[in-house]
């Protein structure tokens, strides 16, 4: 071959590559243009335009009168458009003078007027489509700057652009704040969590622009798709009364500086749950609303479980309120474990209806050991009775984290059944239920044996409209006769009249209830029992004769002493109830609701202490009978053996302290005055008690009057 050859050769080998290289190129060219175009154009359009979600306003939180529980404040960014697609030169022009000064002294004064017009004819010259005017501003700032010259023209022709954001907010603080919860990305708490779909509503759809590395802007896009708001939530909480058990419950947690409370309060009729407060302590001390234990946290509940254990006997026939048990002076033993009573009382032979009422561990374990313990069947009918009262099963609450209760079942291995069990659970042990679920055992005895489940909501409302209603859900017609229910009922009230919770009864009404103390984080060891701590509960109804609300107090390791139910959580039941029957007229007893009683001769006015004349005059009125009436100017009222009344004189003495006992304060500040006396007050009614005795002389001294 020759050299010319050669070349050629080469040459034909490097063209054929080029040719080669070509048709590749060539080929990948219309690979990425023609059939990978859209992919590649979807692709590219990406980059400069997306499709976002716009969040739906979220629903409300309502309390029972339709007070906000919880709320989304809006927050917006304000960005200006100064090269809108529909702006007029001629309404830029005419409006920017007027704009920038509104801007300056409204929005922000960093710039002068000159300034944000300088910077607005700037930002239209350089074809921004996307200004920062301010951001985090309210609605109602929103709504002033949507109406500055030019903005007020609107979105397209005005260039004003406001972009929404929320923050939620609970208006009440701390107010039922576990209850009310959050939903935050895949954390669910609380009604929010659990209705978070039903609050968000429906996202709608904006395409967006990208004017500049991460900032996008809307674009005009007319198959943008609105969002729908979210449903608002109305529940069953009482404002009021929320605030009353908050307060109640938190002055006792701090007091025996407890590691936790809860209080819950429910309507006995429709199982509304009125008031639900949880207190705990964080790490660094600070006691809020941290858990809801009274749904989250199951526990041994100790006495407060025995009304169920006495409900068992008596609706199995096996005891009544009148026979009598052996307290062995309040102690006893069970196979090779002693059982105590918590305080010391020395009683042998008693009645059941003692029994309970003194919270005695010996009786109502011995009831329960004698009626149930001979065997695992009889075992079995007495956990059959507790799950016919449906302790065993959760409530069903509307909220997530419902803790499930726990009954050992003597049939089956793995529940470490053995002889004490059996006492030691009719006593409130080796067994667990969360305060709610104990409360809605006590709610259902207030309720005359009817179960109705607790309910947090009651309606899904748009615009103030109900979209969905949730009425009362009965759970069981009847858990125990009628007789038993009744039974249990009168054991109760005389829980409150003679026994435990004897020292807080009412005269102004009537309450039903049992005390509860139980040893937490327990080690029964041979020659004793070691306790990490204590919990103390109280749960009952009031009014008792009509009960209206059930309530349920747990105080968990309380400190300073005071450990037990009747110290700790029956002050806390106390004072929400009576501040309860103070503000609801409803569950006051109408003064005509007994006969009058005939008026006795003691009833009539004695020692009643005024001016003659008017003393007179009432008896008049009152057509009261008068036998003597003395001539002086100051009278006492005096009931006679023929029940008429005699007015005696009151002699009132110049420079001599006055005898003012049984007047009105106006009359005895009137004398007490004009002999010259500085006169101090305490009390309201009638003088029952003065400072300075009768007879003193009188030297311009200071008296004091204590009224009653």
């Amino acid at each position: 071959m020759t050299i010319k050859n050669e070349v050629l050769v080469r040459m034909y080998i490097v063209l054929a590559g080029i040719v080669l290289a070509a048709v590749v190129i060539f080929g990948m060219a219309v690979k990425i243009t023609v059939v990978d175009g859209e992919k590649w154009r979807a692709k590219s359009a990406q980059r400069y335009v997306k499709t976002v979600k716009i969040e739906a306003d979220r629903g409300n939180i309502l309390s029972a009168d339709g007070s906000l529980l919880a709320t989304s404040l809006p927050f917006f960014d304000i960005f200006f458009d100064p090269n809108s697609s529909g702006m007029k030169e001629s309404d830029f022009i005419n409006n920017v003078d007027s704009l920038a000064y509104l801007l300056a002294n409204y929005v922000d004064p960093a710039l002068t007027e000159g300034g944000w017009r300088e910077k607005l004819i700037n930002a239209r010259a350089a074809g921004s489509k996307y200004m920062l005017i301010k951001r985090n501003v309210n609605f109602a700032q929103k709504q002033e700057i949507s109406q500055f010259p030019l903005f007020n023209l609107g979105k397209f022709r005005g260039g004003f652009i406001a972009e929404a954001q929320a923050d939620r907010e609970n208006p009440f603080g701390m107010m039922a704040e576990r209850t009310i919860g959050y939903a935050q990305d895949s954390v669910r708490v609380g009604l929010e969590g659990k209705f978070n779909r039903e609050l968000a509503g429906k996202a709608g759809e904006q395409q967006m622009l990208r004017i500049a590395e991460g900032i996008w802007k809307p674009l005009e896009d007319l198959g943008s798709i609105e969002p729908e708001s979210g449903l608002d939530i109305r529940t069953t909480i009482d404002i009021d009364l929320q605030d009353i058990t908050e307060r109640a419950l938190l002055k006792a947690v701090l007091e025996h500086e407890a590691k936790y409370g809860t209080a819950v309060v429910m309507e006995v009729e429709t199982g509304a749950i009125r008031a639900i407060a949880n207190l705990g302590r964080s790490k660094s001390g600070k006691v809020g609303e941290i858990y809801n234990y009274a749904v989250g946290t199951a526990t041994e509940p100790g006495s407060t479980f025995k009304a169920a254990s006495m409900l068992a006997l008596l609706e199995d026939g096996h005891v009544r309120l009148n026979d009598t048990i052996d307290l062995e002076s309040g102690k006893t033993r069970f196979y090779e474990a002693d059982m105590e009573d918590s305080s010391p009382h020395g009683l042998e032979l008693t009645s059941v209806q003692r029994a309970f009422e003194i919270s005695s561990n010996v009786g109502i374990a011995k009831l329960v050991q004698a009626n149930y313990g001979g065997s695992t069947e009889s075992a079995r009918k007495f956990i059959d009775r507790l799950h016919a009262f449906r302790l065993n099963l959760p409530t069903g609450i509307e909220i997530v984290g419902e803790a499930p209760p726990f009954i050992k079942q003597p049939h089956l291995d793995d529940y470490d059944w053995s002889g004490i069990t059996l006492p030691w659970m009719a006593t409130g042990y080796e067994l667990r239920l969360t305060p709610l679920q104990m409360l809605t055992f006590y709610n259902t005895i207030a309720n005359d044996g009817v179960m109705v489940q607790p309910q947090l909501v009651t309606s899904f409302e748009r615009y103030g409209e109900v979209v969905e209603r949730f009425p009362t859900t009965v759970i069981k017609q009847r858990i125990a006769s009628p007789e038993a229910i009744e039974d249990l009922q009168i054991l109760l009230e005389s829980v409150v009249e003679n026994g435990t919770a004897r020292k807080y009864k009412s005269d102004r009404y009537r309450f039903a209830g049992k005390t509860g103390t139980s040893q937490l984080n327990y080690q029964r060891l041979q020659a004793e029992t070691r306790v990490g701590g204590y919990q103390a509960s109280f749960a009952g109804y009031f009014p008792a004769e009509n009960p209206k609300y059930s309530c349920i107090v747990l105080i968990s390791e309380p400190q300073n002493g005071r450990i037990y139910g009747s110290t700790v959580a029956l002050p806390v039941f106390k004072e929400i109830a009576d501040r309860v029957v103070s503000i609801k007229p409803e569950l006051y007893l109408p003064l005509n609701d007994v006969a009058k009683p005939p008026l006795a001769r003691v009833e009539l006015p004695r020692y009643d202490v005024g001016d003659r004349r008017d003393l007179q005059q009432v008896m008049h009125r009152l057509d009261l009978p008068i036998d003597k009436v003395t001539a002086a100017e100051w009278a006492v009222s005096q009931a006679t053996p023929a029940d008429s009344l005699n007015l005696l004189a009151r002699k009132i003495r110049r420079k001599q302290v006055p005898n003012v006992v049984g007047m009105g304060l106006r009359d005895a500040l009137y004398i007490l005055e004009n002999q010259g006396l500085n006169v101090e007050v305490e009390g309201f009614g009638k003088v029952v008690r003065q400072s300075v005795e009768p007879g003193t002389t009188v030297r311009g001294q200071a008296i004091r009057l204590k009224l009653s």
